[in-house]
């Protein structure tokens, strides 16, 4: 049995994933806003938009302090000549083995929250389907997309 993988992603993920978290609770609380307009002008009962300002509270709570911490405490991943090993989950701990041979190709991508802070999605595509490391550094997702290349296109040439 393999040992438990041990790269992490970057520290700043934890940041990224509470602005992320914090983008979202601002429109649940805009809707919420909006349901409470709609009361007051078709007179009919807060207690739905009540109800949708609590769960959006409390959401927020979880999503913005909580999660964005134990998700990162639980991403590790390592590379190997062979294969990729991937561990993640919150509550679920799910462990993936990638074999290096039916990788077909790696990409990396930014949206605006990753790149403020120098962050990149790591991407791994087989046949059946895609994998994700998230919130690298940059430089270690580049390097780690064209070492991923490399040992991918090795094992493709050994069979």
């Amino acid at each position: 049995m393999r040992k438990a993988p041990s790269e992490r992603i970057a520290t700043d993920a934890i940041k990224a994933w509470r602005v992320f978290a914090i983008m979202l609770s601002i429109i649940l609380l805009l809707v919420a806003t909006a349901l409470f307009v709609l009361a007051y002008y078709f007179e009919f009962s807060y207690w739905f938009a009540i109800g949708v300002t609590v769960f959006t509270i409390i959401e927020a709570i979880v999503t913005i302090v909580f999660i964005p911490k134990v998700r990162w405490n639980r991403w590790r991943y390592q590379i190997y000549d062979q294969e990729i090993y991937i561990q993640h989950g919150i509550l679920v701990v799910t462990r993936t083995i990638i074999p290096m041979i039916r990788i077909q190709h790696v990409d990396t991508d930014q949206g605006p929250i990753l790149k403020n802070y120098k962050l990149a999605n790591l991407t791994i595509s087989t046949a059946a389907t895609t994998h994700e490391i998230p919130a690298l550094l940059e430089e270690e997702a580049a390097q780690l997309r064209d070492q991923i290349s490399e040992l991918a296109r090795v094992e493709q040439d050994d069979v």
